[in-house]
């Protein structure tokens, strides 16, 4: 059966009909329709189960703020659950399927539970499934997972066809909502001169003006609509974006916005969605409000619709819910439903206005059509199961008495209108109860700031509590004038005028009939998605839950995707009622992006597949894959491990290229190395509190080790830090530690010491950098030329910059191998030539290229920490032996205090030791030094642990490091460590942890 009306739909085109499916039924409808519109258009009311007691449940709203009618798009590849019906633009070949039921909407099993509501009330899992307590693995356990969720998760191994990308976009002025305040913000900021980026989330410009009609300026909004559109679209300095939500704002004027491409026409090639990263000196949100339903008996069946709603199905796309619709309200807006379906040639049976004297000019209008009002009146119950039936009418005042009822096959219901403050509220932005038009409203001297001080984030028209069009509109060309401002334009705006009826004040209705005692079998429903009743929050407030969070998470008032966009007020006016409050005593719960769902895959962007976490490649990478390189994962780089030669074993090429390093000439590609530029007027300070040792009496052309504690003490990161100038230093860290500890101090330095002057970057890719290591290193570097790199000229643990063999570079004499050795930075583009140069020049010393491997073991034999290999999370400079790097001088660094405490400085704490077999062979990894008797657990004792091991080619024995209990004390002790078998004993001598060159005479000379 069609409910499509023979006229109207102006977002339609009936000549363009549209094939889709909807539970396994075929249907049509036409281009510009929604899922929602369409499936009514079909007659389709009953669309899904709700969560817990799976009652029928209909379509409610019109937009995003629908709680029912979520549904499983697509099949197999494409199949993506919990789409909004309302929100989903139809297209050819559509395929839905409803949710939560089983096994079918029409008759879901599920429904029992409707009889056992009385063990069902709020917070029952918390009570029920206590005891007993052996029910729980086998009974509860599985029953819950059984039913958590709403829609079916996509199969893991099927693979998402569609593309997804991201955007950054750098605005004067962002403004959020494309209605008239919108539209009218944008205009005002961009006339000023400021770029300007206005969004809507929907296909269609203009918001409810163009249902509920008015006049602005003498033309009719929709007229001043389309001129508004057209000038912006015309105006170099505006970027106009439909389709497009508003999905977070956060400090410092940045936003998500979340662009919906081809979904409403999958067959088009390209990104399916797109996530925009802005950035915006003001932020507007002209996000409008939402239409609150009212609380009554049956306020949930199929057919009961938000008032707005109703009209919007009739206007936009010429659909009736029912040809007799009784509306219901305590202000004035819902008459514009009732006019909007007489003139549609639909019955209305009466309007039932709660209020003792009813509305305004707008009840005159409807009473003039013939159209019978009843003030002071509410509904007891709403009659019907899949479908309404009719309606029973009461007095408001009373209890519920009913004085007749009416035939009918809808309900459109309006409790009043709430902004929609989510944006505003994202990044701190504070709100007002308004107790004439019953909502909570941006308190405008308490806004999101800037860094200035200053507002960062506005609000315009009804999502700013500016109901009527006029006092939109007004609101809308001040708060864009004030934002172009903020952002550095002038602008003399003159605001539109708009005609407009005023109108009389709304009630506030919370319970209808006021008298009603919501219990078992008279069920008032808060929240349609999620099964919370009037009753079930009155339980909370009886039980004690008196926060609004607390009430929110032991109801779940609010939860799911709905996130309270229908239910929050009336929610918390109930709650406030039970408790004795005011509103705005009882609060508001926490807003948080995003607004609506947004997909996985947007959130991804292009990274997936072999670019869901790119492989990092040096300059010289391509050189390293064409001469046998051996790779490991380092980090997010491919490192060598050794280059392999033919015949040879990864085990013979590692010792062939220690050998190679010690006795002649070696080359590392060094340039994943971490390199931070830490610069300005507070960058020595910083450094001080980042470091354990001091960094800011670094003299310039001068390097430093250093190490990097957590604020718990724990050793996270080293490396040799070089100071540039008066105020910049470098910074090197470990490979794998470069992004790590770059967003670790730009935590500190954002969230702790913001508002000292130090800038951070992290230029790891911009420099290629190659270890020259050897007796012969300085040789090399002498027959390239352009530079001295005599020890008199580049001491040890000093910088130049210079030139080398026709390069610009910037040479450190660092050595991580004991060997004399000098590290070269040079621009990345120059880094492969450079290396190649290297390989040239150096063919006269046997110079080999060595990989990680090599380097660890000729860091080993130096006694050199490894960061991950001595260190796991748990230990402190102090256990390896690192005092000598922890400044006495300083009052303060991250870390100290916790050093301080009784656990670090436990002198049972394990300590870092060389470790040499007795019979020379080589300790496995990881292996533990047994101790006397058993723990608690009936294991082993153990005294230490082996940090690193390998076979040093240059001593020709086995060589490891570990952390052993009293170690330093134990020098030339014998202690056993059990193998991975648990068994075998090895014997090891505890040594000094350098094995090589103790007095540094190879890296000094």
């Amino acid at each position: 059966m069609s409910t499509r009306l023979a006229k109207g739909g102006r977002l339609i085109d009936r000549s363009k009909t549209v094939k889709f499916s909807f539970n396994g039924k075929s249907f049509t409808g036409y281009q510009g329709d929604t899922l929602a519109s369409a499936l009514l258009a079909n007659d389709q009311m009953l669309v899904g189960r709700s969560f817990k007691y799976h009652r029928p449940r209909g379509i409610v709203a019109s937009g995003a703020e629908e709680p029912n009618a979520l549904v499983n798009l697509g099949s197999g590849v494409t199949h993506e659950p919990n789409q909004r019906a309302t929100t989903t633009e139809l297209f050819e070949g559509l395929t839905a399927t409803p949710q939560n039921v089983w096994p079918s909407l029409d008759f879901d099993i599920g429904a029992v539970n409707s009889y056992a509501s009385r063990l069902l009330t709020a917070g029952f899992y918390y009570k029920m499934f206590m005891y007993p307590r052996a029910f729980w693995k086998h009974v509860y356990e599985p029953f819950i997972r059984q039913s958590a969720g709403l829609g079916k998760a996509p199969d893991a191994e099927t693979r998402d066809p569609d593309t997804y990308e991201h955007f950054y976009a750098f605005v004067d002025v962002l403004v959020i909502g494309g209605g008239v305040a919108g539209l009218q913000a944008a205009k005002t900021a961009a006339d000023s001169g400021a770029k300007v980026l206005l969004i809507e989330q929907t296909a269609d410009w203009g918001g409810r003006s163009l249902v509920d009609g008015g006049s602005i300026d003498g033309k009719p909004a929709v007229d001043w609509i389309k001129d508004t559109l057209e000038a912006l679209e015309n105006m170099p300095n505006v970027t106009l974006r439909n389709r497009m939500m508003g999905a977070g704002v956060y400090d410092h004027g940045y936003a998500l916005g979340y662009e919906r491409l081809t979904d409403h026409a999958p067959k088009v090639a390209g990104p399916r969605h797109r996530l925009w990263r802005i950035r915006a000196k003001q932020i507007v949100t002209a996000t409008g409000a939402i239409e609150r339903p009212l609380s009554f008996a049956g306020n949930d069946i199929p057919g009961v619709m938000l008032a707005a709603a109703v009209r919007d199905y009739v206007v936009n796309h010429g659909v009736s819910i029912g040809d007799r619709t009784v509306v219901v309200t305590n202000n004035d807006d819902a008459y514009r439903t009732a006019i909007a379906l007489n003139e549609a040639g639909l019955d209305v049976p009466v309007i039932v206005d709660a209020r003792e004297f009813g509305g305004g000019a707008l009840m005159e209008q409807a009473k003039a059509l013939g159209i019978r009002v009843e003030t002071g009146c509410g509904i007891a119950k709403v009659h019907g199961k899949k479908r309404v039936t009719s309606v029973d009418i009461c007095k408001q005042a009373g209890e519920g008495a009913v004085l007749w009822s009416i035939p009918c096959e809808a309900v459109a219901m309006s409790g009043g209108w709430s902004p929609v403050v989510h944006l505003w509220s994202h990044c701190g932005g504070k709100l007002n109860w308004d107790d004439t038009q019953a909502f909570f409203r941006p308190d405008a001297s308490r806004p999101p700031k800037g860094d200035d001080g200053e507002a960062m984030v506005r609000v315009a028209g009804s999502a700013n509590g500016e109901l009527g069009l006029n006092a939109g509109l007004q609101d809308a060309t001040a708060v864009g004038q004030a934002a172009a401002a903020a952002a550095g334009f002038e602008v003399a705006a003159v605001a539109p005028q708009a005609a407009e009826e005023p109108e009389t004040p709304i009630e506030p209705i919370w319970q209808m009939p006021q008298g009603a005692h919501y219990g078992l079998r008279l069920k008032s429903w808060l929240d349609f998605q999620n099964d919370v009743k009037v009753s079930d929050v009155q339980l909370a407030a009886q039980e004690g839950y008196e926060s609004v969070e607390h009430t929110k998470r032991y109801t779940t008032l609010g939860m799911a995707t709905d996130q309270g966009k229908l239910s929050n007020i009336n929610g918390l006016a109930t709650l406030s009622n039970a408790l004795g409050e005011d509103i705005p005593q009882v609060g508001t719960t926490t807003f948080r992006p995003p607004y609506t769902p947004i997909s996985m895959g947007a959130i991804a962007g292009e990274a997936r597949g072999e670019i869901f976490q790119p492989i990092r490649k040096t300059p010289m990478h391509a050189w390293h894959e064409a001469n046998g390189a051996h790779f490991e994962p380092v980090g997010h780089w491919r490192r060598p491990y050794a280059f392999v030669k033919s015949g040879e074993s990864v085990k013979e090429a590692v010792h062939r290229e220690v050998l190679a390093t010690r006795n002649s000439l070696g080359l590392l590609d060094a340039s994943t190395l971490g390199k931070i530029i830490v610069k300005g007027p507070d960058a020595g300070k910083f450094m001080d509190m980042m470091y354990t040792n001091m960094m800011s009496n670094l003299k310039i052309g001068k390097c430093r080790y250093g190490l990097m504690c957590t604020e718990n003490g724990f050793l996270t990161d080293d490396g040799v830090v070089a100071r540039i100038d008066e105020d910049t230093w470098l910074c090197h860290t470990t490979t794998g530690g470069a992004d790590r500890i770059h967003a670790h101090i730009e935590e500190w330095l954002q969230t702790e010491w913001w508002d000292w002057k130090v800038y951070t970057a992290n230029i790891t890719e911009q420099l290629a950098q190659v270890a020259v290591v050897g007796p012969n290193a300085r040789k090399l570097l002498e027959k390239l030329g352009g530079m001295d790199v005599s020890k008199e000229a580049l001491p040890f643990m000093e910088w130049r910059d210079g030139e080398l063999g026709g390069f610009p570079v910037r040479a450190y004499r660092i050595s991580f191998s004991g060997e004399l050795s000098y590290e070269i930075a040079v621009p990345a583009n120059l880094g492969r030539a450079f290396w190649d140069k290297l390989l040239e020049a150096g063919a006269e010393w046997n110079v080999t290229p060595y990989g990680t491997e090599c380097l660890h073991i000729m860091r080993a034999e130096k006694g050199f920490i490894m960061i991950g290999d001595e260190t796991d999370g748990t230990v402190i400079p102090q256990d390896l032996g690192l005092n000598w790097a922890i400044s006495k001088k300083k009052e303060d660094f991250l870390g100290k205090r916790a050093q301080q405490r009784s656990h670090m400085t436990d002198p049972k704490r394990w300590k870092l030791v060389g470790l040499e077999t007795v019979d020379g062979s080589t300790l496995p990894d990881g292996a533990y030094a047994v101790a006397e008797g058993k723990n608690a657990n009936g294991q082993r004792n153990t005294q230490g642990r082996v940090t690193s091991t390998y076979h040093s080619p240059t001593l020709n024995k086995g060589i490891a490091m570990g952390l052993v209990l009293n170690g330093p004390d134990r020098m030339g002790e014998v202690i056993e460590f059990a193998a991975v078998d648990g068994e075998t004993m090895i014997g090891a001598k505890i040594v000094s942890p350098v094995f090589f060159d103790p007095d540094g005479e190879k890296q000094n000379v």
